[in-house]
């Protein structure tokens, strides 16, 4: 039994999509896209409103198709060598209410065949975000230790994203977590199979999940100058 956000057709629709990434098909199966992902989406972050303030009052469940938490389908080819003209997969974010895009603090759903994934923290922050959050762990390294370390967050999550080769400028190269003051991204990822994306308790589950990173969002998004 699969939930109504998270279903089968879902799934079928993007593996499609992967085999006809043009506009001629996408067009002529439109109503398979609002009906099997958009809709149901929009659905989801509606439902997940009362769950995700539960987490934190500061975070928005936006169910519009344009300037909410469901990310676009149309990809942005402009500066990209890549040119087919949709994403093969759904987003949606949950942002901070101070962000008004992906660089803000956020709580992430990726729904992919074979790659869907749940995520929560910062992706390619501005820069004075990104200095507040490595001064922060540069004088609190006890603090960022506890966290990353605490049995429920690291056998949950991974942390991703891209660093720095060297330390950044106004740091002591001999920080005991300099590696992690390198970093430009702080996200951390656990994936998910398909059947635990289309299971009945799915959005138990997913606030479960970011539940269990509450303290690592909480961190980085005063860190970032925002309440929590």
């Amino acid at each position: 039994m699969s939930n109504p956000y998270v279903t089968p057709e879902l799934y079928s629709f993007f593996r499609d999509l992967k085999k006809n990434n043009d506009r001629d098909w996408f067009n002529a199966n439109k109503d398979r896209y609002i009906q099997s992902v958009r809709d149901p989406l929009l659905q989801l972050i509606t439902d997940f409103g009362p769950l995700l303030s539960s987490i934190s009052p500061h975070f928005l469940a936006i169910p519009k198709t344009n300037g909410g938490s469901l990310f676009r389908i149309y990809r942005d080819v402009r500066f990209s060598k890549n040119k087919d003209p949709y994403k093969t997969h759904a987003g949606v974010h949950f942002r901070h209410e101070a962000g008004k895009n992906a660089h803000a603090p956020g709580f992430y759903l990726h729904i992919e065949p074979g790659a869907a994934f749940i995520a929560l923290g910062l992706w390619q922050p501005e820069m004075s975000v990104l200095t507040n959050i490595r001064q922060t762990i540069a004088d609190d390294p006890e603090l960022w230790t506890e966290i990353v370390s605490e049995k429920d967050f690291a056998s949950t999550y991974n942390l991703e994203g891209s660093s720095l080769k060297r330390p950044p400028k106004g740091f002591d190269p001999e920080h005991p977590l300099i590696e992690e003051i390198k970093r430009k991204d702080f996200i951390a990822v656990t994936n998910i199979s398909q059947e635990e994306a289309m299971a009945p308790d799915f959005l138990v589950n997913l606030a479960d999940t970011w539940g269990r990173g509450r303290r690592f969002t909480e961190f980085l998004t005063l860190a970032s100058g925002n309440p929590f």
